[in-house]
């Protein structure tokens, strides 16, 4: 028996359709154990790894180190196997085998001792760049395009919902905040309906979805890092920006933070090939909307305060009522 790590089982034991998903886990682990012949590669004792919604463990398959990820079913889930069957291992963990009824898919084994998150901002930023600009593909005629979403309609989408949730939670910042938010949403979506530089974007490449190759898995013309969970949509590459902005706040210069943020906005997309300008637009538009999903969430004060930080300060003042930039804490931290 697998065991299941606490943080996972305590995250999806909430709900009905969360507990029927744990039930399930040693089914499907046994069941896709079978059909791709695979043999876990847990040492006694040890725990498979996790991220917010999956499972992965470590496995051999014909000797070879790979990974067994099977994953709550939901919407990013149910698209991650195409992202990485477009990509095929460039910029991105390579996909071996994968079950999208399941939500399962066994992938390349990467060192998930090794994350972009401990990296000097320098080297992270010529890493990150790099990926993005393997990740950056342009739509062709294989189907896997037609499973992904349109940034132009998410953005389409905010501006409806985006007005009626600030409402719905008592105005929880000031309105000129969310007016540029709406602005971005509505300039961007119409540009990025028009536009001809539609690409694959991973919308989730913060520093600890970059992982290092292991050296048994490294590929001669591959990078040292490569990107998990892509959470895939189609539209302008500088969407991708904002997570990186959101993280390692802490790692910003105390002098002026603020300077310091907009600082590497610039630097991590120019390193890219990216707009600088058109990834801070984008970057104030997701973190008003994470602001909005942390607000109506209880025990989000730090996310919310976190992303209302990095909102207000690219939209050009950063908000008095919250902590200092030093002061704000880590991701999924309670505000002190």
């Amino acid at each position: 028996m697998i065991p299941i790590p606490g943080d996972l089982h305590a995250r999806y034991n909430r709900d009905s359709a969360g507990r029927d998903w744990l039930a399930s886990l040693p089914g499907l682990i046994s069941e896709a154990l079978d059909r791709w012949q695979l043999t876990v590669d847990l040492a006694p004792g040890a725990e498979p790894w996790n991220g917010h919604g999956a499972l992965v463990v470590p496995v051999l398959q014909n000797g070879v180190p790979a990974a067994l990820k099977i994953a709550f079913p939901h919407d990013e889930a149910l698209v991650e196997g195409h992202a990485l069957a477009l990509w095929d291992g460039r910029g991105a963990v390579r996909l071996l085998a994968s079950d999208d009824a399941r939500c399962s898919m066994v992938l390349e084994r990467l060192d998930a001792s090794r994350w972009l998150q401990d990296a000097p901002l320098d080297e992270a930023r010529d890493v990150w760049g790099a990926i993005m600009r393997e990740l950056s593909i342009q739509p062709d005629d294989r189907p896997e395009w037609r499973a992904f979403d349109h940034i132009a309609a998410t953005a389409e989408r905010w501006s409806d919902e985006l007005p009626a949730e600030w409402e719905r939670l008592d105005r929880p910042f000031p309105r000129w905040l969310l007016e540029a938010a709406l602005e971005v949403c509505q300039t961007r979506g119409v540009v990025g309906r028009r536009s001809g530089t539609d690409v694959l974007v991973h919308t989730d490449l913060h520093f600890m979805n970059i992982l290092a190759t292991t050296a048994a898995g490294r590929l001669s013309l591959r990078g040292d890092y490569l990107a998990i969970d892509p959470q895939p949509q189609i539209g302008e590459a500088e969407f991708a920006v904002a997570p990186i902005l959101w993280n390692r706040i802490h790692d910003l210069s105390r002098t002026d933070p603020e300077a310091a943020l907009r600082e590497r906005c610039h630097d991590f997309s120019l390193a890219a090939g990216l707009d600088p300008e058109v990834a801070r637009q984008w970057s104030v538009a997701r973190e008003v909307q994470n602001a909005l999903w942390y607000a109506a969430k209880p025990g989000h004060g730090g996310d919310l305060a976190r992303s209302l930080w990095v909102a207000s300060t690219l939209a050009g003042s950063t908000l008095d009522a919250l902590p200092r930039a030093h002061e704000l804490p880590e991701p999924g931290e309670a505000v002190q």
